[in-house]
């Protein structure tokens, strides 16, 4: 079986045009096979997203912000290291974290986290359904509701934890989620993707045949994306991957639009906070609004009752380009002209 592993690994981090001076004769004949399955799994990741969207899929929803931490392949992308890097952070910060592990391989992941965490308010919990491990947490430890501080007071707080002046609560205050790109049950509010720069997407093929988890695609789901082993490669390198993942950005646009000058009333909140929440659940991340300055200006009460969505307000100034040799300082001289010629300057 480990041979097994180890050629299916070798066919799927070989890029095509590499394959036949590389593979075998048994390495090509694992490929028509191995190109079925990752054809089904290809047809099974987009049905199982949509079962969710439509809701007959359960998505949960913990009391308490969820970080993801997770990838597009398998192997070795740096989860974990990032996973206690956040847990070390935070209980530092004096938001005692809960870690959600499944515990895969002989929970040796979970192990060390234990091992490396070991005196810190930090929770690990490992099992399957990261749901059910949050709930037995919440009923033993309870949680505390997240607070927001100003930049100021956070970087007190986080210095005095530093110096050890802070007392830890036994109640977590934010879950982290390990390995849960994929574990699309459980609601996150923070979205990180490890890459590995030294092998970032292997031959671009979904599993068994190659070692992409999804499409490329789902990179749009990602609030971060971190660049791991960006030392061990060229800057070059590292600039492919950034730019690959930039490609992949968003850009989908949803518009409504009101007559000028209207006044908002709680239905139009209501109507527009349901078509945020579609778009989010669609879309797997979290719309930012966008309106006029006078929307804002005439309701900007109102707009609050957005949140937690962001709302950006567009400002917009007049610039004059030049045509034809016409600049903006030509537009104001022939302006001053007609005030000259009125005698009124």
């Amino acid at each position: 079986m480990e041979k097994l592993r180890k050629m299916v690994n070798q066919i799927a981090y070989t890029p095509p045009q590499d394959r036949l001076r590389t593979l075998s004769t048994l390495h090509f004949s694992l490929i028509p096979l191995l190109s079925l399955a990752s054809t089904l799994y290809g047809f099974a990741l987009p049905l199982r997203h949509r079962l969710y969207h439509l809701g007959l899929l359960h998505k949960d929803r913990l009391p308490v912000p969820v970080i993801s931490v997770g990838n597009l392949t398998w192997g070795g992308n740096g989860k974990t290291p990032m996973v206690e890097f956040l847990a070390v952070w935070l209980a530092a910060v004096g938001s005692s974290p809960l870690i959600l592990t499944r515990g895969y391989g002989g929970a040796d992941e979970a192990k060390m986290l234990q091992r490396h965490l070991a005196g810190t308010p930090v929770k690990i919990g490992i099992g399957a359904n990261r749901a059910n491990t949050a709930a037995c947490f919440l009923k033993r430890y309870g949680h505390i509701s997240p607070c927001k501080h100003s930049d100021s007071d956070f970087e007190k707080r986080f210095s005095d934890n530093k110096q050890g002046n802070c007392s830890y609560s036994d109640q977590f205050g934010v879950a982290i989620l390990d390995d849960g790109m994929q574990h699309i049950s459980l609601w996150r509010d923070i979205e990180i993707v490890m890459v590995n720069a030294m092998i970032p997407w292997g031959n671009h093929q979904l599993i068994p045949l190659g070692p992409l988890r999804e499409p490329l695609t789902a990179l749009t789901r990602a609030d971060i994306v971190v660049i791991h082993h960006a030392d061990m490669v060229s800057k070059k390198d590292v600039e492919a991957i950034a730019s690959e993942v930039r490609k992949l950005e968003p850009a989908y646009v949803d518009r409504l639009d009101f007559s000028d000058h209207h006044l908002f009333q709680a239905k139009d909140i209501d109507m527009i906070r349901l078509r945020l929440r579609n778009l989010q659940s669609e879309f797997a991340m979290k719309p930012v609004v966008v309106v006029t300055e006078k929307d804002y200006d005439r309701a900007p009460e109102v707009l609050k009752h957005l949140d937690p969505y962001e709302v950006l307000v567009l400002c917009s100034s007049l610039q004059i380009l030049p045509h034809n040799g016409n600049t903006e300082d030509s537009f104001k001289k022939c302006l001053w002209q007609h005030l000259e010629s009125s005698n009124k300057v």
